[in-house]
């Protein structure tokens, strides 16, 4: 007779994984990705939901590196007009989302020169039949319909092959090596309680982007109240709905006129230890523990599929 997984099993199972699939991501940059935009080269990256906040993240590691101009955008929202560009980058995990499709399309109608390097989790796929150049990170592909590990194996592989730029940590082969191990710390380490009525994540830098990741994750699994903002920008207006109930999670300490201000309206401040990779995998198991509380199954979420197919794109 099978046995039938508990709710949520297949979630916490892949978010246990990462620190392992860090290791794996590590050692194929260090022997090269082809297809990866070189240093000089103008890049777009494209993406939706959870890619295009790790396109967005990219883009700005990449810039800091010195490596080139490099913009993010949502594959809905492409201009009417794009800049120049070396060579698209586009990130699914399924290969199949309408949206993205249509924008890797439009962007060779414009710039008929461009290359498409695809950044894929299922191959042989709508999306790496466009793409001149593929990157296979099969091996991070999930089960789950919430994505978790596959994003974060992304930005390992990313900044590793990015090599080291002496502009801080972000592509630095020594922290770089130290983050599985770091990870495997995370998974273990204690989580803020539960019980909250509002979540505000946090972030920096490409941090921005992170935050964004990690709210989504507690919106599709949980679909608890959550919002992220840069550090600064929390400041300015959405403090505003701080009260009993509040958690504010920052990526790195939170400073201390933000401690104060949420303390003295009844909320609670979870400080970060400034690597965004490892929040993000603590709110990946905060936003499971979440949905538990609610009676959800963070493997089936509400109103959610693997991906975005259109129907005029089925037909």
């Amino acid at each position: 007779m099978s046995v039938v997984p508990s709710p949520g099993w297949h979630t916490r199972t892949e978010i246990a994984s990462q620190p392992d699939l860090w290791t794996v991501a590590l050692e194929r940059a260090a022997t090269g990705v082809p297809g990866l935009p070189v240093p000089g080269e103008s890049v777009l990256v494209l993406g939706c939901g959870t890619s295009f906040y790790v396109g967005t993240a990219y883009a700005r590691i990449r810039e800091d590196a010195g490596h080139g101009t490099t913009d993010a955008l949502i594959a809905s929202e492409l201009p009417r007009l794009l800049r120049p560009y070396d060579r698209v980058v586009a990130i699914s995990r399924s290969g199949t989302s309408s949206e993205l499709l249509d924008a890797v399309r439009a962007a060779r109608r414009q710039q008929p020169g461009i290359r498409v390097t695809a950044l894929l989790g299922e191959q042989g796929t709508p999306l790496a039949d466009l793409a001149d150049d593929v990157v296979d990170l099969s091996f991070a592909d999930e089960q789950s319909v919430v994505q978790t590990r596959f994003p974060t194996v992304q930005l390992v592989l990313l900044r590793a092959a990015l090599g080291p730029s002496g502009h801080g940590d972000d592509t630095d082969p020594a922290v770089l090596a130290g983050l599985p191990e770091r990870g495997r710390s995370a998974l273990a380490g204690t989580l803020p309680a539960t019980g909250i009525r509002q979540l505000v994540v946090l972030g920096h830098g490409w941090g921005v982007a992170i935050a964004e990741e990690a709210a989504l994750k507690v919106r599709e699994a949980a679909g608890q109240w959550t919002e992220s903002y840069a550090v600064g920008e929390y400041r300015h207006g959405p403090v505003a709905t701080c009260g009993p109930g509040t958690l504010v999670w920052g990526l790195d300490a939170v400073p201390t006129d933000i401690v104060a201000t949420v303390e003295a309206a009844g909320g609670r401040i979870e400080h970060g230890c400034g690597e965004p990779l490892l929040e993000l995998v603590r709110l990946h198991r905060y936003a499971v523990e979440l949905a538990t509380e609610a009676g959800r199954d963070p493997d089936v979420p509400s109103l959610l599929s693997r991906s975005v197919v259109l129907p005029e794109a089925a037909s």
